[in-house]
């Protein structure tokens, strides 16, 4: 007897009346692999959802990576501002000690210069109050001359004619001017001297332009300089310039003039 379309309708019909006969049917209508099929969709669904969840944690790692690297480029960002500002404090501490160096260095040299014109000038006054014990190895009856000695000795110059205003007020900036005798033969003679605690060549100088000067009055005139030490310099300018040299009491003549 064959299965005819009616047949399948009542089949279908009866099925869907009786679901438990469905499901007796059902094993003998699909195949083991679709059978299994809701099975498969399940453990696949639960693997995915696994899954899914596993990628939802590392997204959640690497949000939370993302954040502290992002924190740590802040505290990068951050030390690096510090950084720079401690830079620029120390650029602007180490040009305020360049400056305070600057002036230290100035307050010292200004120092050094005042200590020693100081020591220049007590020198001086050591030359004007004891003069026969330094020039008294140079010349004889060694006289310093007091500031009116030495007007008189100009004016009558400046009377004459043999010296102009200029050239007398020059003479006058002598630090020591002495009179005495020279040993040699008796004659009378002037010591122009310039003081300085360290003798420079620019004392040398001085020194023979004003006992050329004083010279003008008719005198015979010696430029003398004289301190506690002398520089190379001035020392070879001096004996090639016919200056005498009172270095810390001991006298240094000149190299005698070359005859022509």
């Amino acid at each position: 007897m064959s299965f005819t379309v009616e047949d399948f309708h009542d089949l279908v019909r009866i099925l869907e009346e009786k679901p438990e006969w469905g499901a007796a049917l059902r094993p003998h209508i699909l195949t083991r692999e679709l059978l299994s099929l809701p099975e498969q969709l399940a453990s696949l669904q639960a693997e995915t959802e696994k899954r899914f969840q596993e990628l939802i944690g590392q997204v959640a790692e690497l949000a939370a990576a993302q954040k502290r690297t992002e924190e740590q480029v802040a505290e990068l960002v951050a030390a690096q501002k510090r950084t720079e500002e401690q830079v620029a404090e120390l650029a602007a501490a180490q040009k305020r000690i360049e400056g305070q160096v600057t002036e230290l260095a100035d307050s010292v040299r200004i120092l050094a210069d005042g200590v020693g014109h100081l020591k220049g000038d007590m020198l001086e006054i050591k030359y004007h109050t004891k003069g026969p014990a330094y020039f008294g190895r140079m010349i004889r009856r060694s006289h310093v001359l007091s500031p009116d000695e030495l007007i008189a000795l100009v004016e009558d110059a400046m009377d004459s004619g043999a010296l102009s205003d200029a050239q007398a007020q020059e003479i006058y900036e002598a630090d020591v001017v002495v009179h005495g005798k020279r040993r040699e033969d008796g004659a009378e003679v002037y010591l122009v001297v310039e003081v300085s605690w360290g003798v420079g060549t620019d004392d040398v100088t001085r020194a023979a332009q004003r006992a050329t000067l004083l010279a003008h009055t008719g005198a015979t005139v010696i430029p003398v300089v004289a301190g506690k030490w002398v520089v190379p310099e001035a020392g070879w300018l001096a004996r090639t310039q016919q200056v005498w040299q009172l270095i810390d009491g001991r006298a240094v003549p000149p190299e005698p003039p070359q005859a022509n």
